[in-house]
């Protein structure tokens, strides 16, 4: 590794956990880091609080601008973190432009 501006595919992402609480953090590796966090060797704060539900994920072509979204998203209140994620999955749910016949 050369550092933290390696190029790739970054994911900031935050996690729902079966009591509703949020939990936020960055990986290169999505599934195998909410595979982690569901068989309890991921964070430590999540250790029995599983299973968690993905709730936001946004992808970034840095580890330093994945690591930045996780930061902002930590500082946000519990109300903000819920808009986040309705804006995302309103966004998500849009159907796409059709031809019309």
């Amino acid at each position: 590794m050369t550092g933290p501006k390696l190029a790739g595919s970054y994911f900031a992402y935050m996690v729902q956990c079966k009591y509703g609480s949020y939990y936020a953090g960055w990986t290169n590796d999505l599934k195998k880091r909410i595979r982690a966090h569901n068989d309890g060797t991921g964070a430590k704060y999540l250790r029995g609080k599983g299973p968690v539900k993905l709730v936001y994920k946004k992808e970034y072509a840095t580890v330093k601008e994945a690591q930045t979204q996780e930061r902002s998203i930590k500082k946000l209140t519990r109300k903000q973190k819920e808009v986040l994620i309705n804006k995302v999955r309103h966004s998500e749910a849009k159907p796409k432009n059709r031809k019309e016949d």
